[in-house]
């Protein structure tokens, strides 16, 4: 099936989570009836999720394991089919499929595996399904891992050259100073030969239980954008956010190459 737009949506740990770090379902229907408005638009949406870390950890509770990394895998392999148990109960809800992806950061080298990656992601959306990206933690570690789920984002959008990338995060985009100092306003547009690094130093904010922080974000959308990707950050907590953007309203930051 040809779809008028293909965009690829990363949501964010702290988007899809509260105070005391437990996931807010109401958070990702929200998100989920905008995927299904837009395809009910002919635009077809990859969700790049963050959230099994979190998930495994509401089942297990406190672990006992000491070592970190391995304490990370084994919440991630218990989280993982509970938040695709979640995504997949209200995607029913809306009359739509959704499908597993969980790849390695190896995955994208050139050669069979990228290939098989795009085969698989084409013939999801061929048929309607939504695909749902994270990056398999309970295998990926040191040279394999992502730096964090906003490089996979950034990867998934240039393998599948889409529309956009959507960053949601749990602010409203970049700003000239921490987000919560008065005087500080939002920087509605970057460039990808902008030099942000003293905003990103201000801002100062990086995600609970997620690896990366706005530096990371900007990162990644500059280099998305400069593949002809234009790239936003915005606030996932914000109802209709992601329907905003594409309906072209001033939301979040932009990317672009110029």
């Amino acid at each position: 099936m040809k779809y008028k737009q293909r965009i690829v949506v990363k949501v964010g740990t702290n988007v899809m989570t509260n105070r005391d770090n437990r996931i807010v379902r109401p958070v990702l229907r929200n998100l989920v009836s905008q995927v299904a408005e837009l395809y009910e638009r002919d635009i077809i949406t990859t969700l790049v999720s963050s959230g099994s870390v979190i998930a495994g950890r509401e089942v297990l509770g406190k672990s006992k394991i000491k070592d970190k990394t391995q304490r990370r895998q084994v919440y991630s392999a218990i989280g993982q089919p509970r938040m695709m148990r979640l995504y997949y109960n209200i995607f029913h809800d809306y009359g739509m499929k959704c499908a597993q992806v969980l790849p390695t950061k190896r995955d994208f080298n050139p050669g069979i595996h990228r290939e098989n990656m795009i085969n698989c992601y084409e013939g999801l959306m061929s048929e309607g399904v939504i695909p749902i990206a994270n990056e398999d933690d309970a295998v990926s570690v040191t040279m394999s891992m992502f730096s964090d789920n906003d490089e996979l984002a950034g990867l998934v959008a240039q393998l599948l050259n889409v529309d956009k990338l959507i960053l949601l995060t749990d602010t409203d985009g970049l700003y000239t100073g921490h987000p919560d100092d008065a005087g500080t306003e939002l920087i509605s547009h970057v460039s990808v030969d902008d030099d942000v690094d003293q905003f990103i130093k201000e801002n100062g904010k990086g995600e609970a239980e997620g690896r990366g922080g706005m530096g990371s974000k900007l990162d990644f959308a500059q280099k998305t954008a400069a593949k002809n990707i234009p790239t936003f950050i915005a606030n996932g907590k914000k109802p209709n956010v992601i329907l905003d953007i594409m309906d072209g309203k001033n939301v979040g930051t932009k990317i672009t190459m110029n």
